[in-house]
Order: structure tokens, then C-alpha cells, then sequence
């Protein structure tokens, strides 16, 4: 900075201003600083700016890992959720932090924040600790939640309408003639638990008593679905639809009903939802439930930025759209 200053023949205090674009400095100077700065290929430290600041413009990414269901950050739907949130802060002029705690101990997810590494958190899901994301609102964590709007809750989620969601896939599955239609998702997981709960109001609706063992209470791992849909063809459960909880679940029970001979949809149709990238190019392309993932993005760093501005800040509910292929 002192060698564009002693160039340009102004004063470094001039060049900071110039180079933060203020209007303090007249518009021939800051060019004529920006056209030194470039030629000497200077770029403007963030992170030392920020200490100097004493400000942050880091926010930290969080996704819970399961070690007993080994879901990765390679899901495609978190990966889809990860983009979008990174163009919603680069749009925004901020740094993305990615990392992941334990599903067991959500808690930990304050950490970033109580290290000075970032200016709060977003989180990808409640998994099964509610009470500890209360516990962290309550201490004053800047940080706002990927996932279902709950009881009691004293923090803010984004998350779409999962219980409308499942309600339209049971819907359809069961307007396309579906008599047995099987859920296949993890009920403990809250956002899948809604889900589930869309999939038995659709039953109620036309007075249709759900069977219980059409209920598979599954994890996302794709050994322990092939291992469930083996089951249900060893123990000759009736059923002509399965509405399953992720696309990529989606994938595996077709994949695995395919290995024993049912040909998807003529003898089980089969419905997603998320609606990844992969889920229409799939061969049958997947029926899905629609999750709005641009959306998502911006609404979570609005939140959570609107949080660090000293502003309370409410849940919002996402509109879910059914997308009707070839699976159904």
C-alpha cells in the first residue's frame, strides 16, 4: 500500500479509502490507485482487514455427521444446499467455513463461533438433539437451522413444508391406483418424521387405515435400504408403491427392486423427494417432491445476517412442488 501511495503521490490513508471504494476520494484518484494496484498485483487482505476491524465476515457451514449411519458431505442434496449457500454469501461479501460436528453433540456447532472463526453458524438439520439447538439460542449463538419447524422451539429454521410434501407424493402414488403404498425414511430424524406424517394424512383423507408394516424405519445408507427391500421380498409383503424419503433412497429401492425382478413403475411405483440434479437423469427418470434450494440458500444467510444486525428473526416455511416422471 505504501508503494502505491509513494506511485500515485498521495498519502496511504488516501489509498485504503480509495481501494474501499469510498467516496471520500475523488473519482480520478481511485482509479488511477485501482490501475497501480492492479499492475502491482495487490489485493486487499480480508482477514487482516477484519482483525483490524474487528469485525467477521466468516459464517460457518455445519453439517452433522452420523458415525453410525456414515452419511457424508458427498450427499447430493447437502451438496446442492452447500451451493446455494455459498452464492447467497459471496453475493453478500462473505467468507464460507465448512465443517461438521457430531450428530450426537449439535452443541459443538457453537464452537466457530465461540473461537472467533466465524459470525455465526448455519445448520444443516436437527438430527435428534432439538433440545441442544434450544440450549445454544438460549446462550445467544448467532445461527439459524436447516430443517422442521418444532415444538418449543426458541431458534430459527428455514426448511420446507414436509408434512404437505409427503401428503403430495402418498397423493399421487395413491391417484395412480397405488392400493399398499410403503414409506421408507428414518420417522426419527424431524424433517423425515413430517414426512411420514404427509404420507398417513394422505390416507386419512380417503379414509384408508395405514397398515403399520408398510412404515420401514430406514437410515440414508444405501447397504442398509438394499438390506430392507431383500426383507420385505423374503417376507412377501404386499405393496404396489414406495414413497421414499430422498432421491438418492429413491435410486437404491429401484436399483434394489430391479435385482428381484419388479419392474419400476409397472409393478411398484416410486416416488422421491429433494428433486437432485441426478433424480431426472436416472433411469426411470424419479418422480420427486421439489425442495426450492435457491431459495433456501438466500432465506438462511438473510436470517442469519439479519440475526448479527441485532434483528429477531422467525422460521420460515417453503412451498414444496410434486414433479411428476417416469418412476410413478
Amino acid at each position: 500500500m505504501s508503494d502505491i501511495a509513494r506511485l500515485a503521490g498521495v498519502s496511504v490513508s488516501t489509498v485504503s479509502r480509495a481501494l474501499s471504494d469510498s467516496t471520500l476520494v475523488n473519482a480520478e484518484t481511485r482509479a488511477r490507485v485501482a490501475e497501480l494496484a492492479r499492475s502491482l498485483n495487490y489485493s486487499i487482505n480480508i482477514g487482516a482487514q477484519n482483525l483490524r476491524l474487528k469485525q467477521n465476515r466468516t459464517v460457518a457451514v455445519i453439517v452433522p455427521y452420523d458415525p453410525e449411519t456414515r452419511q457424508h458431505l458427498s450427499d447430493p442434496f447437502f451438496l446442492s444446499l452447500i451451493g446455494s449457500l455459498a452464492d447467497a454469501l459471496t453475493d453478500r461479501g462473505h467468507d464460507m467455513l465448512i465443517t461438521r460436528v457430531d450428530a450426537g453433540h449439535l452443541d459443538e456447532a457453537a464452537r466457530p463461533w465461540r473461537t472467533g472463526q466465524a459470525s455465526g453458524v448455519v445448520l444443516v438439520g436437527q438430527w435428534h438433539h432439538h433440545d441442544q439447538l434450544n440450549a445454544m439460542a438460549v446462550q445467544g449463538v448467532p445461527f439459524v437451522v436447516w430443517g422442521a419447524q418444532m415444538p418449543q422451539q426458541l431458534y430459527a429454521t428455514v426448511g420446507s413444508d414436509n408434512i404437505a410434501g409427503g401428503e403430495l407424493a402418498t397423493a399421487h402414488l395413491i391417484e395412480r391406483g397405488a392400493q399398499r403404498v410403503l414409506f421408507m425414511g428414518d420417522p426419527e430424524l424431524p424433517e423425515i418424521g413430517q414426512r411420514m406424517q404427509g404420507w398417513e394424512r394422505a390416507h386419512a383423507r380417503i379414509g384408508r387405515t395405514v397398515d403399520p408394516a408398510l412404515a420401514r424405519p430406514v437410515p440414508f445408507v444405501a447397504d442398509d435400504i438394499r438390506r430392507e427391500v431383500d426383507q420385505l421380498v423374503r417376507d412377501k409383503l404386499a405393496f404396489d408403491a414406495v414413497f421414499c424419503a430422498s432421491d438418492l433412497m429413491a435410486m437404491t429401492v429401484i436399483s434394489a427392486l430391479r435385482r428381484h425382478g419388479r419392474r419400476v413403475p409397472d409393478d411398484v411405483r416410486v416416488v422421491g423427494y429433494d428433486d437432485i440434479a441426478l433424480a431426472a437423469n436416472f433411469e426411470p427418470p424419479i418422480s420427486t417432491v421439489r425442495q426450492p434450494i435457491s431459495e433456501a440458500g438466500v432465506l438462511l444467510v438473510q436470517g442469519l445476517l439479519a440475526q448479527l444486525a441485532g434483528e429477531r428473526v422467525g422460521s420460515r416455511l417453503l412451498r414444496t412442488e410434486l414433479v411428476v416422471r417416469q418412476s410413478s
